[in-house]
């Protein structure tokens, strides 16, 4: 499934990275702890966290993440945003908190 995809199933607010709409969504990570999601989640994966900062991005890029989603309506910082333009990982919103958001993505990627 594409970001694009997602968004358009799990009613995301695209807020930056527009230019990795197309890219694969292969599995989820949840986590605020940034040296556990360095360590545990993996390249493809979708980032659910309420980390809006420049550092998160940083960690995703590390990664291979495939796009952070910011829970609870977290708002980026706009050096976030323009790092996430740049590196082109696709940074989306949702109202949902991180326990709905997961359940959500799991149902969408197992279609």
């Amino acid at each position: 499934m594409t970001i694009k995809e997602m968004i358009s199933q799990l009613g995301l607010t695209l807020v930056a990275g527009e230019g990795g709409l197309e890219r694969k969504a292969t599995g989820g990570y949840v986590g605020d702890l940034l040296s556990f999601v360095m360590a545990h989640a993996k390249e493809g994966d979708v980032w659910i966290t309420v980390q809006g900062h420049l550092t998160s991005l940083a960690v995703a890029v590390m990664v291979g993440i495939s796009a952070i989603i910011l829970a609870e309506n977290v708002k980026p910082d706009e050096e976030v945003i323009e790092r996430s333009n740049k590196e082109q990982i696709p940074l989306l919103i949702s109202s949902k908190n991180s326990f709905e958001l997961a359940n959500s993505l799991k149902q969408c990627l197992k279609q």
